[in-house]
């Protein structure tokens, strides 16, 4: 076979798709630490951000249009824009009831969406070092969450809808990721992002306004977790994960994404003090040996 037409391996990318996935992986922490509804803590996390995309799409309009990028508004952005909503909204009510862990594993459930999805539409076929793998990855993930997420001590039907919820944030975080991915090779990073962003805080303020709890911080303090969502999380996480997406299969970047609840761990252990035990530390090992491996039969 000829290796000479074989493209080389996007490692910046890759490397930027996980410092992404990094910082979603706080989200979670930042969330927790607000004093706003769940919904409103995920509108914030879009309004904040959407004035400094804004400022980077119009600067960089002149290079779009230079290089080809469309600047026109589509029905692909207002779908990137409603799936995130639903992701965003589904997945910081999942906070509300479950634990961090939970949550923040169940939505990254999103490869074997993405997988039977690429299955059923388009027959596409995996080599079978990627299915082990995402396997490896899901095993390692489950095994990281798993003792913090019996140790919630939350109540049976609370956490179990706080599961589903969670569950359920992933099918709308696939559908997010298949259609940024696509969006991505006819917009720029900036311009894809602002209009997504927007999209995705004003289809969420409705509910954010009628949820139960506060919408405004009750105290100036209140307003630095929600700047930290936008700042890490939106323009530092979700911003870096959409350039990343664009040069990348969707089936790789949904396994690597996997490294959310690595983070989530390792943060809630360094800020609330929950320890990382053995079996734990072999479920991160795992994680990683997964990516690896996906990264490998992609």
């Amino acid at each position: 076979m000829d290796t000479s037409s074989r493209q080389p391996f996007p490692v910046f990318a890759f490397a930027a798709l996980l410092l992404g996935g990094v910082a979603i992986g706080f989200a979670g922490i930042f969330m927790r630490l607000s004093d706003v509804n769940p919904l409103a803590s995920a509108f914030w996390r879009m309004a904040l951000a959407a004035p400094a995309l804004w400022a980077w799409a119009c600067a960089v309009r002149t290079q779009d249009e230079k290089g080809g990028k469309r600047t026109d508004f589509s029905m692909a952005l207002v779908l990137a824009g409603m799936y995130f909503a639903g992701d965003m909204g589904v997945w910081h009510l999942s906070l509300h009831y479950t634990t961090v862990a939970n949550a923040t594993l169940l939505s990254n459930f999103a490869p074997i969406f993405i997988a039977l999805w690429m299955w059923f539409a388009h027959r596409m076929r995996f080599a079978r070092v990627f299915v082990v793998g995402m396997v490896v990855a899901l095993v390692g993930a489950v095994m990281l969450v798993g003792p913090n997420a019996a140790a919630g001590g939350h109540g049976g039907s609370d956490k179990l809808l706080g599961d589903t919820l969670g569950l359920g944030s992933a099918v709308f975080y696939a559908a997010y990721q298949l259609v940024i991915k696509e969006a991505r090779s006819q917009y720029s990073t900036a311009r894809l992002m602002a209009w997504s962003t927007t999209i995705t805080g004003l289809a969420l303020l409705p509910f954010a306004l009628v949820a139960p709890g506060g919408f405004w911080p009750a105290q100036h303090a209140g307003w630095l977790p929600l700047l930290a969502l936008a700042l890490v999380a939106q323009i530092g996480g979700q911003t870096v994960i959409a350039y990343a997406l664009a040069h990348l299969p969707a089936s790789l970047s949904s396994v690597s994404l996997l490294i959310q609840p690595l983070t989530a761990a390792v943060a809630a252990w360094l800020i609330f003090g929950e320890a990382i035990g053995p079996i734990q530390m072999l479920g991160a090992a795992l994680l990683l040996w997964g990516i690896y491996l996906a990264k490998k039969g992609s």
